[in-house]
């Protein structure tokens, strides 16, 4: 994975002063990285018996949908309050300056289902944990969660109640 570690750029003081921000968007516009990226990830839940991949908004999605259908899996969005058409079940967080809210469909994970979680990054863990969470509340069983670049120094890993991580690039 040392190339795509390689493509990974550093933008110091994004979104703020003394942030440095991982930016993804070089993988993804390379083809042969991308495909690499999600390669790997299929490579590793294929045989598995993932019903459904959970993603995050909203770079989780890029990473979801592709793997979902590469492992015949269904695909699942974990978005912010409000902006899913149904009926949702929701989970608050806390951000560095306040809360957020994950929602998702209340009938998008059958009881006893194998969930997958992805995402582009963990950092904190904060998001992470509120979609196992609310994949456990449609009683879903959360196998792993799986994340292009984890930022291993911040402990987000730490935080997962007993979920297992598996990322392509750490930064520790």
């Amino acid at each position: 994975m040392q190339a795509i570690r390689d493509a990974i750029r550093d933008i110091p003081d994004f979104p703020k002063k003394g942030i440095v921000f991982k930016d993804i968007t070089p993988v993804l516009q390379d083809p042969a990285l991308f495909g690499m990226v999600i390669d790997a990830f299929a490579d590793r839940y294929r045989a598995m018996g993932i019903d459904k991949v959970l993603a995050m908004e909203s770079r989780g999605f890029i990473f979801g949908a592709p793997l979902a259908v590469a492992i015949g899996a269904g695909f699942v969005i974990l978005r912010k309050r409000g902006k899913l058409p149904h009926e949702t079940i929701g989970e608050t967080y806390d951000l560095e300056y306040g809360t957020e809210t994950l929602e998702v469909h209340k009938d998008a994970i059958a009881t006893g289902e194998k969930v997958l979680l992805i995402d582009d990054l963990l950092a904190t863990g904060g998001t992470a944990m509120a979609s196992v969470n609310l994949a456990r509340k449609c009683g879903g069983e959360v196998v792993e969660l799986a994340v292009m670049v984890e930022l291993g120094f911040l402990g987000g890993r730490e935080k997962m109640d007993g979920v297992p991580v598996f990322s392509l690039v750490n930064y520790t």
